[in-house]
């Protein structure tokens, strides 16, 4: 099973690829690299993260606590940065940050199937939303928060998504509606801590939140959606009984 859905990813991945060389082959040099730099990165972030959950899936909750440490120094960083202004906005930004933090601890602890076909939903609207979103998105959605999100990356990103929940259905134990509940509610918490890691690094008027991933910047800027979709995820575990 680990073998064709490793196949499927690579599948994606090509899609991917053509998709990012229709984005990139008109535009400049230096960008279309900028652009390559971060698809390579991720494609070494899904396999690193993919196999930690199907060979040993503790190493996931290791990497879990880790990204939610780097994560929380970043948001630290950024408020002393700014020597220390918006002190409640921030103490009210680590408050839910830790929340969401914790289901996705409590995500990492569940049935091995579950957290990998949330790590795949997740990592297909992630990014077949950009795709997407660059190919055919007009109407934006929160410029002054988000200036790269558009209406039509949102739709295609879930579409996307929905069909390949469904398509990994052997990976879950309800029914079918319970899966479209569970995969639409990882979307949208997905799309929602987005948008709260954006609103965060605006409120600080920074662009990332570090730049220690190349082509992505920090780990807030690649993990927000993995975080709280995967609160989501833990909560819809625990709620459907599954």
């Amino acid at each position: 099973m680990e073998q064709l859905i490793y196949k499927i990813i690579l599948i994606y991945f090509v899609l991917g690829g053509i998709g990012f060389y229709l984005i990139n082959r008109k535009k400049d040099r230096d960008v279309a690299r900028k652009s390559y730099t971060k698809f390579g990165v991720y494609f070494i972030i899904i396999n690193i993260l993919f196999f930690s959950i199907t060979i040993q899936p503790v190493v996931f909750s290791y990497l879990a606590i880790f990204i939610v440490a780097v994560g929380s120094f970043e948001l630290s960083r950024l408020f002393v940065k700014s020597k220390f202004q918006n002190l409640l906005f921030f103490a009210l930004s680590l408050v839910i940050y830790f929340i969401l933090s914790a289901g996705l601890f409590f995500l990492s602890l569940a049935e091995r199937d579950l957290i990998l076909l949330t790590f795949l939903i997740l990592s297909i609207f992630d990014s077949f939303s950009q795709i997407t979103g660059q190919l055919f998105g007009k109407t934006k959605i929160m410029p002054d928060i988000s200036p790269n999100k558009t209406l039509g990356g949102v739709v295609g990103g879930t579409i996307i998504s929905l069909v390949s929940a469904f398509l990994l259905k052997s990976l879950f134990f309800g029914t079918i509606p319970e899966l479209f509940l569970f995969a639409f509610g990882t979307i949208l918490f997905a799309f929602i801590g987005d948008i709260l890691a954006s609103f965060y690094k605006r409120k600080f008027q920074v662009k990332d939140y570090s730049n220690w991933i190349p082509g992505h910047g920090g780990f807030l800027d690649r993990f927000d959606s993995l975080i709280a979709g995967g609160a989501w995820a833990a909560l819809a575990i625990s709620f459907l009984g599954i």
